[in-house]
């Protein structure tokens, strides 16, 4: 038997909700990167990919996929322009013809000097010093962690 208090009137209210302050949040977010990255020639998707790619410079679709949280889907096609751009190759599997991998161009590897300034554009923008937004970003990933099992009603 549960002992929750029943939520007040306001609990639907607009500004009372996470997933307003995360969504509002999250397109702030991406109207500061939006500028920044044109000047790389990127969209967030894409930087996103690249962004894992330059931690890991050779990786398979489906991992890419599931570290940024896109399907195949959707990033199939960002794959395809990032390879019209000559940022990355894509390359089948020799053993397994239905798993492709990503690698790296010189060009993509030189873009990572160019990208290296967005982060002290953001910390900037956000008014925030280096421990607070680790811990913001920590206690998002854990949100995200406990938003990602299984739903319990």
């Amino acid at each position: 038997m549960s002992t929750r208090q029943p939520l007040p009137e306001s609990a639907l209210h607009l500004d009372q909700q996470l997933c307003f302050a995360l969504y509002s949040a999250s397109l702030a977010m991406t109207r500061i990167y939006k500028p920044l990255l044109a000047k790389l020639g990127l969209t967030y998707p894409q930087y996103l990919v690249m962004l894992v790619l330059w931690e890991q410079p050779r990786m398979s679709v489906s991992d890419i996929g599931a570290r940024v949280f896109l399907d195949s889907g959707t990033l199939t096609p960002l794959l395809k322009r990032l390879e019209k751009s000559q940022l990355i190759t894509r390359d089948r599997d020799a053993g397994d013809e239905r798993r492709v991998f990503i690698a790296l161009t010189d060009t993509g590897r030189a873009l990572r000097t160019e990208a290296l300034r967005i982060p002290e554009c953001i910390l900037a923008q956000t008014q925030c010093d280096v421990p607070a937004l680790q811990v913001i970003n920590r206690d998002i990933r854990h949100l995200r962690e406990r938003l990602s099992a299984p739903v319990v009603f």
